[in-house]
């Protein structure tokens, strides 16, 4: 009977888990098969590899441990306390390896795959709804993570990989990523319904020049372009109060506490006027962005090549202002 500990030292120092994982990986399923069979001609036939190289694996094994894994009883073995409480381990964390490749396995699929989609609040209500019940007709068990937020946070999702594909803007012009812009939104100024400007259809910016505006904190892709408008109509606006949605802008609005620059609602809001503003082009482009060189799963693939095939009428036809 061999002794369970060995006074050869380890591959790797006690201390170095990263070379002690690289170096054991390899060769745990070896180990996990022979612990099954308790056989290594049996667990080699299972394996379909050579005798000799499953038990070379094994003893490189056990001296990188420093353990004797195994009891040899002629052609047969058995485990020892230590590859006892070492099987344990290795067959949770051969396990979750195994779950984590059928997972991806699954998201991969280009039948029944999954797209990770990011998208701006105010495409929530429809636009997004309404795009994934058209490309279900063809795709019908395709599968969606869908986030939404604003657009320099879906930019670093992007980036960071947990998104495959995000609507944003503007539309981001960055080295790292490639973005194609689909639709553009006009913008309204939204007044209350007893404003001195309530009565108007139509406004030129520059006469807000004296009003006091909300809109979205900085960062949001709707506050830059109000920023950039106001600054084109020659003044800064001046901010009474930040959100991070626009339909609680409305609110705000609607409510007597200044007037806002947004995308048409998806539903009328009582107690605001809607004006059409003239003068400058006041709308928001919409585009998708994705990561360059990032490869497409199949379902990446069909989802993108659906909204690209969507230019120009990405966004539901919205009712003129009353």
């Amino acid at each position: 009977m061999q002794h369970e500990h060995r006074s050869r030292p380890r591959l790797s120092p006690p201390g170095d888990t990263e070379d002690m994982v690289t170096s054991l990986a390899p060769r745990l399923s070896y180990f996990a098969a022979v612990a099954r069979a308790e056989h290594v001609t049996r667990a080699a036939q299972e394996l379909n590899v050579p005798q000799s190289t499953l038990s070379r694996a094994i003893v490189r094994l056990e001296q990188d441990l420093g353990v004797d894994l195994f009891a040899r009883h002629g052609r047969t073995v058995s485990l020892t306390p230590a590859g006892r409480t070492f099987l344990g381990s290795v067959e949770r964390a051969l396990g979750e390896v195994e779950k984590a490749a059928e997972s991806v396995r699954a998201d991969a699929d280009p039948e029944s795959g999954k797209v990770a989609f990011g998208f701006l609040h105010t495409m929530g209500t429809e636009t997004v709804p309404g795009l994934i019940r058209a490309f279900r007709a063809d795709h019908p068990r395709i599968r969606f993570s869908l986030v939404q937020n604003y657009g320099e946070a879906m930019l670093e999702r992007l980036r960071a990989g947990e998104l495959d594909l995000c609507l944003t803007s503007p539309v981001p012009d960055a080295p790292d990523l490639v973005a194609r812009r689909l639709d553009e939104q006009r913008l309204r100024l939204v007044v209350p319904e007893d404003h001195r400007l309530a009565g108007r259809k139509r406004i030129r910016l520059a006469e807000t020049a004296d009003e006091t505006f909300v809109t979205l904190e900085p960062g949001y892709g709707l506050r830059r372009i109000t920023d950039d408008l106001c600054a084109e109509a020659g003044f800064t606006p001046r901010v009474a109060f930040e959100g991070e949605e626009a339909e609680t802008l409305r609110g705000l609005v609607a409510a007597g506490l200044g007037v806002a620059l947004l995308p048409p609602p998806a539903v009328p809001r009582p107690g605001v006027v809607e004006l059409t503003v003239t003068g400058q082009r006041a709308v928001r482009e919409i585009g998708v962005a994705w990561l360059e060189g990032h490869p497409d799963t199949p379902p990446v693939a069909a989802f993108k090549k659906f909204l690209l095939s969507r230019r120009g009428r990405l966004l539901p036809e919205q009712a003129p202002p009353e």
